[in-house]
């Protein structure tokens, strides 16, 4: 019989099955055992398809758009009856920064408070984040603060946050202004963008420097401990989770919308 917390989990394999390994050095030097701490994978697969392997969470109230703003990415659609998540599904993409190929596994959950049991799930290995809000519900910007204490009470301090404002195409129905919002975002040390699923706006930019900057934080990390990030040795697949384990911008600045 399914347990209660896996009754509501649905995961949605986008495109492609994704086994859900991580794939580690066998080495056990500093450098590794660091990049196991924050959650930062460097991945081998036998075809080489992607040299790093990012988790990136979106988070934010119910209805702000987290999902739509998830397939235009990942799939460059956009449904206009998007229904609210159930549970929490993620999708792939892979994407090039600098020399390295690098697979992005964003995670979108349910904003509703009845899902919050499976916050730690949720959150963990979590190296990126999208905290969203919808420009045209002003509550949804207040309750911001909130999903940021709850993000960094899970995940490392050096998690890399971007603030976004959906649904910047209803320009007429504004109650949040960007330059409240690049107040916001210098104050609480996060990048800040506003996006439009609908019109497909900064979304690529949203996601694309997240990962771009998840990619130089790791890099520094991998200097840091004196590791060649770009030479690794050949790794094993370990499984990280049970079954029921669904385990130009600057920052503070805002982009046109």
């Amino acid at each position: 019989m399914q347990s209660a917390l896996s009754s509501f989990i649905r995961v949605e394999w986008a495109r492609t099955t994704f086994p859900f390994h991580l794939l580690v050095s066998q080495r056990s030097n500093l450098g590794e055992r660091r990049r196991r701490e924050v959650g930062v994978v460097m991945a081998y697969r036998a075809d080489e398809e992607y040299d790093y392997l990012f988790k990136v969470v979106l988070i934010g109230d119910s209805g702000v758009g987290k999902s739509n703003l998830l397939s235009r990415f990942a799939r460059n659609e956009f449904s206009i009856e998007s229904k609210s998540t159930i549970g929490v599904e993620f999708a792939t993409r892979t994407v090039h920064v600098d020399d390295k190929v690098v697979k992005a596994q964003i995670w979108d959950t349910a904003g509703q408070e009845r899902y919050r049991a499976i916050t730690s799930a949720y959150y963990r290995g979590a190296v990126g984040a999208l905290v969203v809000y919808d420009v045209t519900r002003h509550a949804t910007f207040e309750n911001v603060e909130r999903w940021l204490k709850e993000l960094r009470s899970h995940t490392d301090p050096s998690i890399v946050v971007m603030l976004v404002g959906n649904k910047a195409d209803l320009r007429h129905l504004r109650a949040v202004s960007p330059e409240d919002a690049e107040v916001f975002a210098e104050k609480e040390k996060t990048f800040f963008m506003e996006t439009s699923a609908l019109e497909s706006l900064n979304v690529e930019n949203a996601f694309t420097e997240v990962l771009s900057q998840i990619y130089r934080v790791t890099s520094k990390k991998a200097l840091d401990v004196g590791d060649d990030a770009a030479v690794l040795p050949k790794g094993q697949t370990i499984n990280v989770g049970g079954k029921d384990d669904v385990s130009a911008v600057k920052k503070g600045g805002c982009c046109s919308t």
